[in-house]
């Protein structure tokens, strides 16, 4: 991280989704690794929720975070992979205003150091819905550190330089 020492850290509001029809809050661990990072990134852990693998559902509780001016990011957790269940990159289809493609190339590219070609069942991805980033990583918990800590952690750094997600906040919803 190319951190410009001049510059003031801007801390913003990340809620954490996890996506799953088995996990609880008892056994989260994707979810607490997220909300863990955020917190010791320094940002505020604005929110933090579970839902079920349905596409509706998830649109439900990422509209109602969008709307909220309280809300910066979201990063989810699960429902990234290829089988039936799989429904998160659908449901930010239905909400999305642009994607950030990338955000999944790179997370593949890091990924592929951890887990080889495996990484190729991914389908990782990132939009920005009516001004607020939405970040969708793989529900496993190796999966959930390669992303925060190899993408994440400096694109929400407002110091990282040459350039970062933060500084762009303000223009998010330019038309």
């Amino acid at each position: 991280m190319a951190v410009d020492p001049s510059r003031t850290f801007k801390p913003i509001n990340i809620a954490v989704l996890t996506v799953s029809d088995t996990r609880t809050a008892a056994d989260d661990t994707s979810g607490d690794i997220l909300a863990e990072r955020v917190k010791a990134s320094g940002h505020k852990l604005a929110a933090r929720a579970i839902v079920r693998d349905d596409p509706s559902l998830i649109v439900s509780k990422l509209n109602d975070w969008i709307d909220d001016p309280n809300i910066d990011a979201v990063v989810s957790t699960g429902g990234t992979g290829l089988t039936g269940r799989d429904v998160t990159p659908e449901a930010l289809d239905r909400i999305k205003t642009r994607d950030i493609p990338g955000f999944g190339e790179l997370f593949r590219w890091i990924s592929f150091q951890t887990i080889g070609t495996s990484t190729i069942q991914s389908r990782a991805c990132a939009v920005v819905a009516r001004g607020t980033y939405i970040f969708a990583l793989p529900g496993s918990n190796g999966a959930v550190k390669d992303g925060w800590d190899g993408i994440l952690a400096e694109q929400l750094d407002s110091r990282n330089r040459p350039c970062n997600f933060v500084e762009l906040m303000p223009r998010l919803k330019e038309v």
